[in-house]
């Protein structure tokens, strides 16, 4: 059954400034205002049935708006259920707020750990006191991207995260051709295990010739307001769908075989999207 989901970039902007970040640094900023952030939430409100709406940036957090206005609005103006994407950054009273705003509401807080700007044990600390506000049926993942020649940095991440009772979640690299030659793959092998499923690893497979709903039930709106079908069409310039602040915005009226040789992210596998791959949990997925 698919969940629909949407990919909502909050803000182009991030307080981090990671070198392996796969964003630009002329993409990386820009903050929608007010009214568009209210125009987002209007298109929200508008959709049929109830979604999950995955908000990213950048920096969610990183925007002066999202408590203020898109949590809250999101929260009394939908039905929707609410996921969010964030470095944890944010201080224990910025994410007590989100979590007393989206309390019932809340899918998945997925915390992704960039060691070039926190180190491992202040970053679990704040992880486990995280984990003890939440709800039980709200899923916490630490999500980290495997570098090339860093994976025993990525082992030992992995063994202190999974030593804290949370769930760590590897990425391989991506690059704007694909995923980064590692020099010895062998090395993968005890981050990510035998084949490991798309709630287990983000492998960034090719679904390529399988009938996709992206672009029906799952959307990827960017901090302009554009729409597109999903991220590698995005890439290529393609699955335009309009958008959402000022309009017209269209979704597709049902699935397409998928064109592309990448899936970079384990969301529209994990929801059900793709032809032939089981969909996952909405509260195990990824970032």
């Amino acid at each position: 059954m698919r969940s629909p989901t949407i990919e909502w970039q909050v803000a182009g902007a991030c307080n981090y400034d990671c070198s392996y970040c796969i964003q630009s640094r002329a993409y990386r900023k820009g903050r929608p205002s007010a009214e568009a952030l209210r125009q987002a939430i209007a298109f929200f409100a508008a959709l049929p049935g109830r979604w999950e709406i995955k908000a990213s940036g950048g920096e969610a957090f990183a925007h002066p708006l999202f408590l203020e206005l898109a949590v809250p609005a999101l929260m009394a103006e939908t039905v929707h259920t609410l996921s969010v994407l964030t470095n944890l950054s944010a201080t224990e009273g910025e994410l007590s707020r989100f979590l007393a705003l989206t309390r019932g509401r809340l899918a998945v807080f997925s915390a992704s750990l960039h060691l070039e700007f926190v180190g491992l044990e202040a970053f679990i600390a704040k992880a486990r006191w995280l984990k003890a506000q939440l709800d039980d049926e709200v899923r916490l993942v630490i999500n980290q991207v495997v570098l090339p020649g860093q994976e025993d940095q990525a082992r030992a991440s992995k063994q202190a995260v999974e030593a804290a009772g949370l769930r760590w979640f590897p990425q391989l690299y991506k690059t704007k051709g694909g995923v980064a030659e590692y020099p010895d793959p062998s090395r993968l092998l005890p981050i990510l295990g035998q084949a490991p499923t798309p709630r287990e690893a983000n492998l960034a497979p090719s679904y390529q010739g399988r009938r996709c709903y992206a672009g029906v039930d799952y959307l990827v709106i960017d901090k302009d307001g554009e729409a597109w079908s999903c991220r590698t069409a995005k890439r290529h310039g393609e699955g335009h769908l309009g958008n959402v602040y000022e309009g017209p915005f269209q979704r597709y009226a049902e699935a397409r075989p998928c064109p592309y040789s990448i899936c970079p992210c384990t969301v529209p596998a994990n929801r059900g999207m793709i032809e032939g791959i089981g969909p996952g949990d909405p509260r195990a997925e990824d970032a």
